[in-house]
């Protein structure tokens, strides 16, 4: 496995590790629909939101943060796999949000984490068409 992708697996494990002790419920990890991956499917620590959780990665912050990697292409794509999410498993009586997860480190050497909550919408995706 290449360097990168071994990189990408420990922040996804931080990353659950994470929101496991914040009380949340982890219901998949690396998900996939029609080409698309979602690392991380949740349920929050209140019971009431799905929340569908995109982690990255870095070694270092020195070409930016690791959130600025998540383009419009991709949230496009897991807000389009989310909503079959909530289709395929009736999950439709749940509220939805879109999160981040940066890490910025490695298992060496420590790392700092980012969790920014509800870092984009559907309103995002409209706003960006209706221009």
């Amino acid at each position: 496995m290449a360097e990168h992708n071994e990189l990408g697996k420990w922040g996804e494990e931080i990353a659950t590790r994470y929101l496991e002790e914040k009380g949340w419920y982890i219901r998949h990890r690396d998900w996939r629909y029609k080409g698309t991956d979602i690392d991380l499917v949740c349920i929050d620590r209140y019971d009431t939101t799905l929340v569908f959780v995109e982690v990255k990665t870095r070694a270092t912050s020195n070409f930016g943060r690791p959130s600025e990697a998540v383009d419009f292409k991709k949230r496009r794509n897991i807000m389009f796999a989310a909503e079959a999410y909530r289709r395929m498993f009736r999950k439709e009586n749940r509220l939805l949000r879109y999160d981040i997860i940066s890490i910025v480190g490695g298992p060496l050497c420590g790392y700092t984490i980012e969790h920014i909550e509800e870092a984009f919408s559907i309103a995002d995706l409209i706003e960006r068409y209706a221009m």
